[in-house]
């Protein structure tokens, strides 16, 4: 099969879809790599080590999208992008579809073979191919939202650890999976008074015998949530329903109850958001203010650590592109039902249920198209 990388194109959007290495995982099984020139130059690979690994380089991105099978990207599709894609061709990448109607629209105009990395399930439900960057975005919320608490950038101008004699930042993270998992880990590990909430037993008890003393746990019903996002002085939202849009879990209303200065980190963007003031940022202009409460809504986070971030989900994500590569999209689907899951859209159809649901699309059973 010829499997395509272009560059990203996002707003400060520095990861790409195949390192070198993986490049070379793929030519060493017949296949042929097309690479944009300076694809990788975000995460320090020139064209130079993706030539050395086998790989064509191609001057611009019309070459991948006309002549290649399949489109290996890490974000999901820009306008101008999808509008280059065609019926019969394998787009490979994150969607999000829920929350962006124009992308589905456009995907399903365009009658290509979509199939989304955040879909694609694992043994007990999990989310194998959107894990490693969550790990990072939770991390990463930390960080962001520490700046955003400077003074200097609008916030309450709070240490997030505080001094000696001086009391700690209020975390509270909303979602006890994998990001708010991580920024929990984060938040406490710099000392800050950390408090998850979470609607499921099992997950409240597993963050609560890991963190012990270093967190507390609430469960997360209406008046918890209003309690703790109020008395906070930074709240991570980390909740994700497979996709589907985020439920919007904190109002306008709450704002002007919450610290003035506070901050609000928004990790759900992808999903539409779970705070209802949310709207996608960029790395370039990553806050805004409402209320006097700081927003932080970078809808590509994990962009900011390219290099980290690249080889950790080409780790997950490649094993799905050869078994694609080798067997076709069809039979690879049919042989693994995880795999199956991360079909969102197909040659005009939407396939995935929550996104036909969320905007109104026409469900085409998974079954029906691998019959």
């Amino acid at each position: 099969m010829r499997v395509g990388c272009p560059k990203e194109i996002k707003n400060h959007e520095y990861r790409v879809g195949l390192t070198p290495e993986s490049a070379r995982e793929l030519v060493t099984n017949g296949h042929e790599v097309w690479i944009e020139t300076n694809a990788g130059m975000g995460i320090g690979a020139n064209d130079a080590q993706y030539t050395a690994a086998g790989a064509k380089i191609v001057d611009g991105p019309d070459p991948i999208f006309a002549d290649c099978e399949m489109v290996v990207k890490v974000k999901e599709p820009q306008a101008e992008e999808r509008g280059k894609l065609r019926k019969g061709q394998i787009l490979y990448t994150y969607l999000h579809l829920a929350p962006d109607p124009e992308q589905t629209a456009d995907l399903v105009k365009s009658g290509v073979t979509a199939i989304a990395y955040e879909t694609v399930t694992g043994p007990g439900g999990t989310l194998p191919l959107l894990k490693p960057m969550s790990q990072v975005a939770g991390r990463m919320s930390i960080q962001a939202g520490a700046t955003a608490l400077e003074k200097a950038h609008g916030g309450r101008g709070v240490l997030i650890g505080g001094v000696p004699g001086v009391m700690p930042a209020k975390v509270a993270v909303i979602g006890g999976g994998v990001v708010g998992f991580n920024a929990a880990q984060m938040a406490a590990g710099l000392g800050a008074d950390v408090t998850i909430l979470d609607r499921d037993p099992e997950v409240l008890e597993r963050v609560g015998i890991h963190f012990e003393s270093r967190a507390k746990t609430r469960f997360s019903n209406v008046a918890n949530l209003y309690d703790s996002v109020c008395e906070a002085d930074l709240v991570i939202g980390a909740v994700l329903i497979p996709g589907a849009a985020a439920p919007k879990l904190v109002s306008k209303a709450m704002l002007k109850d919450m610290q003035p200065g506070a901050v609000l980190v928004d990790v759900a963007i992808d999903q539409g958001g779970c705070f209802e003031t949310s709207k996608p940022t960029t790395h370039a202009e990553p806050t805004y203010v409402i209320d006097d409460i700081v927003h932080y809504c970078v809808a590509n986070m994990p962009g900011a650590v390219a290099r980290t971030s690249t080889y950790a989900l080409n780790n997950v994500t490649l094993p799905h592109a050869m078994r694609i590569a080798n067997a076709g999209w069809q039979p690879a689907l049919k042989a693994d039902p995880h795999l199956a899951e991360g079909l969102n859209v197909h040659d005009g159809h939407v396939v995935y249920e929550a996104v036909a649901t969320e905007l109104g699309y026409e469900h085409v059973p998974l079954e029906e198209i691998l019959k």
